[in-house]
């Protein structure tokens, strides 16, 4: 079928709703993943298709055996740098987790997991066909979880059903509050019982330190795009040597006709995952995120800065666990929504406000509350936003202690 020249305009000189270097962008899903110089120049030469399988082997056939580019070299690095011993990139952190509960599990086995986890972590233990246990946290204002209650979920389980979970799964940092879980405690948790640990990193590796042999991780999934300066979409899968025969097992499938098979492909990954732009924006940032989880410390300095600034603004509270150990965080903010209900634009006059001062990332139309992220501002940056919510609240008669 023949689509009209004016639909197909509509694709043509596609350019985002502003540009990041004249805005700062408080967006936090996006402040880990904006692209260094080297990989926006390495997009340029891997755009292509298949661009990173020139030089498969044709024995293996397989992305993780590529030398060139050195994709083979760069999961080794990967794996080193996170602390575990095997690492694969795939499309998405919510895909490893998949491939991980569905290696791991079988159906109507249990899962165990936090009640701060992200939605993606129970749609992948739905589709792997396993229920979960949750584990609680203690509610307004910190939202703290019970990493304690870990045992007392797979005591749970085994009462139940005979036998242990599949596997636990920890968020280090969860999307809602930005809380860091103390990963060591469920680590050991983990080892107690043998049941296998999967740390939910989204948001922590690629930005913070992150060891897996250290807290006792057994599996660590990651988030190029969130937090590895990557294009999406690229995800991250790292595991212990002790899981390498259950997470990367080879396909054993054989044709009744054919009798083709194909041992060499790792199933999980369906053969092959993410080549081309994606995985080479994540291989070209490779070098300065590990520079930069060393500057780790005065990122949270920053948003401390920021959030005990904020809180002088009448009716603004942080919501979470204090002090902020991370950099994604949840603001309480009725000072701007008692505003909002008599405003011309009512919620959207906050997104306006900072829009007209080259400030974007704060969700349009939220007033009674807002999450932010400052990753990777420029103390200048951070005082300007401070400055800009100052000067908003002042506007509207809002007092500032």
């Amino acid at each position: 079928m023949k689509i009209p020249q004016d639909r197909l305009n509509r694709y043509i000189g596609l350019k985002r709703d502003f540009a990041e270097e004249e805005y700062i962008n408080l967006q936090p899903i996006q402040r880990g993943g904006i692209l260094t110089e080297e990989a926006r120049r390495a997009i340029l030469e891997f755009g292509d298709g298949y661009s990173t399988c020139d030089w498969c082997p044709p024995k293996t056939a397989r992305l993780d055996m590529i030398t060139d580019p050195p994709i083979q070299q760069f999961y080794q690095d990967l794996a080193e740098f996170l602390g575990m011993d095997i690492a694969r990139v795939v499309t998405r952190c919510r895909e490893a987790k998949f491939i991980a509960f569905r290696m791991l599990g079988r159906p109507g086995d249990y899962v165990v997991l936090d009640s701060t986890a992200h939605y993606s972590s129970y749609l992948a233990a739905d589709l792997a066909e396993l229920k979960v246990k949750e584990v609680p946290n203690g509610g307004a204002p910190e939202f703290r979880l019970n990493l304690d209650a870990y045992a007392e979920k797979i005591e749970e389980v085994k009462r139940e059903t005979g036998k242990l979970p599949a596997a636990l799964l920890l968020t280090h940092v969860d999307y809602l509050y930005g809380n860091l879980n103390e990963a060591k405690v469920v680590g050991k948790i983990a080892k107690d019982y043998g049941v296998p640990l999967i740390l939910n990193c989204a948001y922590t590796a690629g930005v913070m330190p992150v060891d897996g042999r250290e807290v006792g991780a057994d599996i660590i999934t990651s988030s190029g795009h969130k937090s590895w300066a990557a294009s999406a979409p690229t995800g991250i899968l790292a595991l212990e040597k002790s899981l390498e025969e259950k997470l990367l097992a080879r396909a054993k499938i054989e044709g009744d006709l054919t009798k083709r098979k194909f041992g060499q492909k790792e199933l999980g990954m369906l053969g092959c995952t993410v080549m081309g732009a994606p995985l080479i924006t994540l291989m070209a940032s490779f070098p300065e995120v590990v520079r930069r989880v060393e500057r780790w410390g005065e990122e949270v300095e920053k948003v401390r800065y920021l959030v005990t600034e904020l809180e002088k603004i009448e009716g603004i509270t942080q919501r979470g666990m204090k002090p902020k150990m991370h950099t994604l965080t949840h603001m309480e903010t009725d000072g701007f929504y008692k505003v909002s209900e008599t405003h011309k634009r009512k919620g959207y006059f906050l997104y306006d406000e900072l829009r007209a001062r080259k400030i974007v990332g704060i969700q349009p139309g939220l007033t009674k509350h807002f999450k932010f992220n400052t990753y990777g501002l420029t103390w200048e940056q951070v005082k300007y936003v401070k400055d800009a919510f100052f000067e908003i609240a002042g506007k509207y008669g809002m007092k500032i202690s």
